[in-house]
């Protein structure tokens, strides 16, 4: 990582596209939801034909292209919290 200190923050263009600061682990994507870990915690990006067009973790950036529907930030505990997905699946399969 470079020296400059790095923040969390985003900037939405249009709705067309989305660069995101901050990112430090993107978990799970598709082209309708992008899961990130961020200094500001969990977010979930919705959207349509969502593509990502830069990740830079040493920098900490994330670019997106696509209908951006929504960005919203998670809860720790929240059932859509993608690592919270995971130990709810790992809970059922060990039931």
């Amino acid at each position: 990582m470079n020296d400059r200190a790095v923040k969390h923050g985003f900037v939405v263009s249009e709705r067309k596209s989305i660069q995101i600061e901050g990112v430090t682990q993107v978990g799970a994507f598709d082209e309708e939801e992008i899961y990130l870990v961020t200094l500001g915690g969990p977010l979930l990006l919705k959207g349509e034909g969502l593509q990502i067009t830069q990740l830079n973790l040493d920098d900490q950036i994330l670019a997106v292209e696509g209908y951006i529907k929504s960005v919203q930030y998670l809860e720790e505990n929240s059932p859509q919290n993608y690592k919270q997905k995971g130990k709810n699946l790992i809970s059922r399969l060990l039931r």
